[in-house]
């Protein structure tokens, strides 16, 4: 080091308190249907996925979505992903977001935008956490005005995909993990955040946090939030419309009922 010269120490956010976020997951929870299905329409539209393998995993994903999700099936998921981009270029793929964000935005349920704003006025970061790949979460997260997007990285390597994996698979255990790098970061109090899904597979990003709610839950889930005491909240297909079934804890139920003051029904608490 030269004499006299001081090196700059890495920049961190100066914040003095913790703080909170809300985190969302995406299919079937902040949008109605599958994103990666409409990914998925684009990659082969523009000839990215050749028709055998789009039908194979269109197949894929609906078994995947009926019979659950082990361990064993999201190893698959995630070696059938990122077998599909190896050897696409990274502007390829970015490329479809011209014509994939417009239909998610479209999917994206009218209770779901109400709560993001509700969160925001709250002064509360809002983050989509998916499996999908991180090029198409950040942009969704960015068109609807949230802080950011978690999402599965590929490795690149001058401007292709390798196949390789950075950081954890979204997925799971590595929703968690890659929200508690978040945090530590962010000095989010993860006691004091919020997260929202559909599926028993998020059951651990559900648990990282103080105020889990559960959206349109499948069966498991379902179970899971009743035993617990969880929100569970019904963001309804057609309609602005929303129920709730059932829920005796405070915090995020009454969250849920302001946030929805103009479409949700409020159960009573059992």
């Amino acid at each position: 080091m030269l004499p006299g010269v001081t090196l700059p120490t890495p920049v961190r956010p100066l914040w003095n308190h913790p703080r909170a976020a809300a985190f969302f997951d995406l299919d079937r929870t902040l949008i109605a249907g599958s994103s990666a299905f409409v990914f998925g329409v684009a990659a082969w539209r523009n000839d990215l996925v050749p028709t055998s393998q789009f039908a194979r995993d269109a197949l894929g994903a609906l078994a995947f979505r009926l019979s659950g999700a082990s361990d064993d099936t999201a190893d698959q998921v995630r070696e059938r992903m990122l077998g599909a981009v190896q050897g696409t270029r990274q502007a390829d793929l970015l490329a479809l977001n011209a014509v994939v964000l417009p239909k998610l935005l479209e999917r994206v349920r009218p209770e779901a935008t109400a709560l993001l704003e509700m969160h925001r006025k709250a002064g509360r970061d809002t983050y989509i956490v998916s499996a999908s790949p991180r090029e198409m979460v950040e942009a969704l997260a960015q068109a609807l005005g949230m802080t950011g997007g978690i999402g599965t990285v590929g490795e690149v390597a001058d401007g292709v995909y390798t196949g390789q994996l950075v950081g954890p698979f979204c997925y799971g255990p590595g929703k968690v993990e890659a929200i508690a790098e978040l945090a530590t970061w962010e000095h989010y109090d993860l006691e004091r955040c919020y997260a929202y899904s559909d599926s028993a597979s998020d059951l651990p990003m559900l648990e990282a946090v103080g105020h889990p709610v559960a959206v349109n839950p499948d069966a498991p889930l379902a179970r899971a939030a009743r035993q617990r005491g969880w929100p569970v909240v019904i963001f309804s297909q057609r309609t602005k419309q929303v129920a709730k079934h059932t829920t005796t804890a405070v915090g995020a139920a009454g969250l849920a009922g302001a946030a929805f003051a103009a479409g949700m029904k409020v159960g009573k608490r059992r």
